[in-house]
């Protein structure tokens, strides 16, 4: 068996682990699966009690990798999040020693983080896109991989703050949690709320899967699938067309989201077992990775017109062209 058979049977097995606490949301689990071998930050947005700390968490675990929780409020300061310098007394005197905040570790659930202030928002910037914290003039590395899996309520609810569109860009896609079915919502009252005849039975709990290398020798794997130049074609068309002239949109998509683009695609042709990126690959992750980063128009906001319905527009008016 191959290298890459073997990584993506073990990123299979991991699917599974995770499906064992999360029931249904299977796209979403295997779409923040590949924003995780893309190396990029993911936002979750859906309303309270959808289960999206429950799913960072099983993620954390399955995987072996630190996990930190920040619950974002009015009230939070940077300092909160990336950590601050403290004076120490010692021997000799007294220095300033960085202590850590909760920033520092594999993967960061930043719960809530539209009810922040942009201020505190922007605390994220840096390790976001750097994977470093700057505190004092001092640069301090953040632990390696290093993910932000940020939740936020629809912008609709009391108390909160948009997300201002640099710090949008920075993640690699947008996943929107809807509702659970009948059936799954059953379901997942079995599993957390066991009743009286099932008294005794153990819950289902994800276990270790994959450690850090494992997780590494995944994403290494993916970043060396091919992409053919006809398919990078239609990718480059994909990205111009937003700035094609359309009265729903008043900034369209920025180089940022042509490489989130191509790095979300090889990493669905590498959970999908194809040893090269399809046209299919592209157009199925352009909801996600667009849908945050296209800035709309008072039109577009006035006549209800979302982000998906701009996307498929533009995915009908510019399909695979027959070679």
């Amino acid at each position: 068996m191959s290298q890459f058979e073997e990584s993506r049977e073990t990123l299979l097995r991991c699917r599974q682990e995770i499906a064992k606490e999360i029931v249904g949301q299977q796209e979403i689990i295997d779409q923040v699966l590949m924003v995780m071998l893309a190396g990029g930050n993911v936002l979750l947005e859906g309303m309270p009690g959808l289960g999206k700390t429950r799913l960072v968490h099983t993620i954390s675990r399955v995987f072996d990798l630190s996990f930190k929780r920040i619950q974002f409020t009015p009230d939070l300061m940077p300092q909160d999040i990336t950590g601050t310098s403290i004076l120490m007394r010692n021997e000799t005197g007294s220095e300033f020693t960085f202590r850590e905040g909760p920033v520092f570790a594999n993967i960061v659930l930043a719960d809530e983080i539209n009810r922040a202030t942009p201020k505190t928002q922007s605390a994220l910037l840096e390790a976001m896109q750097e994977g470093t914290v700057t505190e004092g003039g001092q640069t301090h590395r953040l632990p390696d991989p290093f993910y932000v899996l940020a939740t936020q309520n629809p912008i609709e609810t009391e108390g909160t703050y948009p997300l201002p569109e640099a710090q949008l860009d920075r993640f690699l896609c947008k996943l929107n949690l809807g509702f659970p079915e009948g059936e799954e919502l059953k379901e997942i009252l079995r599993l957390t709320e066991l009743g009286e005849k099932e008294k005794g039975k153990e819950k289902p709990k994800a276990q270790r899967v994959c450690d850090r290398q494992g997780l590494f020798d995944m994403m290494q794997q993916t970043a060396m699938i091919p992409i053919a130049d006809p398919v990078m074609d239609h990718l480059t068309e994909l990205i111009c067309a937003t700035h094609e002239p359309n009265r729903y949109v008043r900034e369209g998509a920025s180089p940022r989201a042509a490489q989130a683009m191509l790095r979300l695609a090889r990493a669905r042709a590498f959970t999908e077992g194809r040893y090269n990126v399809s046209f299919e690959d592209l157009r199925s992750v352009a909801y996600i990775v667009l849908r945050h980063r296209l800035v709309l128009s008072f039109d577009a906001v006035s006549e209800g017109v979302g982000a998906d319905d701009i996307i498929r527009e533009l995915l009908e008016k510019h399909p695979v062209k027959a070679r």
